[in-house]
C-alpha cells in the first residue's frame, strides 16, 4: 500500500515537471532534410587541392547533409552513414577519392 502510494505521488510529481505544450500560431518553417549522398555527382572534384570551399561543393554536389575530410593513416570512425559525404585526401592535401558514408 505505502508503495503505490509512493509511486502515485512521483508520478505526480513527475508530470508537473513537464514542459507546458507550445501556443499554438505560426511555427518556423523547419528546413528541409539533407538527401542521400551521391558520390558520383562530386567526382569532379578528385585531383583538386582541399579548401574549405572544396568540402563545401562537395556535400552539395552529393546532395550529402555533411561532410568530412580523410586524411591518410587517420583514425576514423566504420559507421556508414548514408547522408555524409567522405573526401579523401593524400598527404599534399590532394583530393584522391569522394565516397559516401
Amino acid at each position: 500500500m505505502i508503495r503505490s502510494a509512493f509511486a502515485v505521488a512521483m508520478l505526480v510529481l513527475a508530470a508537473g515537471c513537464a514542459a507546458p505544450a507550445p501556443a499554438a500560431g505560426p511555427q518556423p518553417e523547419a528546413q528541409a532534410p539533407q538527401g542521400q549522398c551521391r558520390a558520383e555527382a562530386a567526382q569532379s572534384l578528385v585531383g583538386q587541392q582541399l579548401s574549405s570551399v572544396l568540402i563545401e561543393e562537395a556535400r552539395k554536389a552529393s546532395g550529402a547533409g555533411s561532410a568530412r575530410v580523410l586524411r591518410p593513416g587517420q583514425a576514423v570512425t566504420m559507421e556508414f552513414n548514408p547522408f555524409r559525404v567522405n573526401v579523401e585526401v593524400n598527404r599534399r592535401e590532394v583530393v584522391t577519392a569522394i565516397r559516401c558514408g
